[in-house]
């Protein structure tokens, strides 16, 4: 009996996507769910599974190729035995030991189809040694220079070197999505900083309890999101976007969190973050880092979000004005913790100083608004048992 296999149900917010690669072909045996093909969208990268064991016997879509929501990509002959490719093999004397197969990511499942790369040379850092990006990446860096992986897409031309590679499907809609944003909303950035004295005080004297009583690392993440929320209540409209003639307003606050990744910078969505633990959002924050890196995260977890943070101080950025991630009306830049001179009381003392950036849709959110909900965001932070009290 002949199987089909279609592209899955794609997100609602998802048109389409991109066929990158076949893991399998005509003749091969497949196991019921190993993954057959990689398919990119806009922001993740899906597995599509065999839905039954049996031989793969025709492909219906070449790689490379844009599908939707339920298009054939292929045939399995549900049960059959893979006997094309092994009839010629000649017999052995004993059995061979079998080995188990990486476990790659599906973006590090692409790399390595690109760069001819055999798994087995990677180690892999993910959960469970999964190969994720970052470790195949990391085997390139270390082949010599004259290696076929390292020179399979450099371009000698006079003794200088150039690539040209096309935009993943991440980097095109982030390319985009920065682009309509520019476009479509009246963008203006307002600044302010933070001493971080006593926040580092708070932090250093509850991190150890705060890691053994939860399991988590304290970071900085909890309290940017908790005063955040707190400005957002506070400030309504910054909570809220234009939506044609009409402005949205949520009552609920689902908080982004940029994180960075090889193939560009994605937003993972805190839903119901005033409902948050600091232990909760910071075991979150590290579960959606991690799936980032191994290419694990889901479409679901990317999708909505009523506003947005972003950390440029862990590459070390002193200042930014960052784009708004539309729809939504403003997004909270975070930036590099520096020690710097500044006037307390009269005098001057040395302090642990942060700028924040707020960038904010002047078209729904007053400058007044602007500057107090930044001003907020610094009065909890200064002064962390505000966010308690919700003072």
């Amino acid at each position: 009996m002949t199987i089909e296999v279609r592209v899955p149900q794609l997100p609602e917010s998802v048109a389409d996507a991109t066929l990158v690669a076949w893991h399998k072909q005509p003749g091969d045996a497949v196991g019921r769910d190993e993954n057959l093909a990689d398919l990119e969208t806009d922001k993740v990268v899906l597995e599509v599974p065999a839905p039954v064991a049996g031989v793969l016997r025709e492909l219906k879509v070449a790689a490379g190729a844009t599908v939707t929501s339920g298009t054939l990509l292929a045939v399995i002959e549900a049960g059959a035995a893979a006997t094309a490719k092994t009839a010629e093999a000649p017999a052995a004397t004993a059995p061979a030991p079998r080995t188990e197969p990486a476990k790659l990511a599906p973006a590090a499942r692409r790399l390595v189809d690109e760069k001819h790369i055999d798994p087995a040379t990677i180690a892999g850092s993910g959960r469970e040694g999964r190969i994720t990006k970052q470790d195949v990446v990391r085997s390139l860096d270390q082949k010599p220079a004259g290696s076929p992986a390292a020179a399979a897409a450099t371009v000698t031309r006079a003794g200088r070197t150039e690539q040209r590679v096309p935009m993943t499907r991440l980097r095109a809609r982030i390319a985009a999505r920065l682009v309509e944003a520019q476009a479509t909303q009246a963008l203006l950035t307002t600044f302010n900083e933070v001493d971080m004295k006593s926040l580092n005080e708070a932090r250093a004297r509850y991190k150890d309890r705060f890691e053994k009583v939860h399991g988590v690392r304290l970071g900085f993440t909890s309290f940017f999101v908790k005063s955040a929320v707190e400005a957002l209540r506070r400030f309504p409209s910054i909570n809220a976007y234009v939506d044609g003639s009409d402005i949205l307003y949520h009552d609920y606050y689902d908080i982004g969190v940029a994180v960075s990744t090889d193939r560009g910078l994605i937003v993972p969505v805190l839903r119901d973050a005033d409902l948050m633990s600091y232990a909760d959002i910071e075991r979150a924050v590290a579960s959606y880092a991690q799936k980032a890196r191994d290419g694990s995260i889901t479409i679901e977890e990317l999708t909505g979000g009523t506003f947005s943070i972003t950390n440029g101080g862990v590459f070390g950025s002193l200042m930014s004005t960052p784009i708004v991630n539309a729809p939504q009306s403003a997004i909270l830049g975070m930036h590099k913790v520096q020690d710097r001179a500044v006037v307390i009381d009269g005098a001057v003392a040395v302090r642990p100083m942060m700028y924040l950036a707020l960038t904010y849709d002047h078209r729904i959110v007053d400058g007044r608004e602007a500057v107090q909900f930044l001003v907020t965001i610094k009065d909890c932070l200064e002064d962390p048992a505000r966010l308690l009290l919700q003072v």
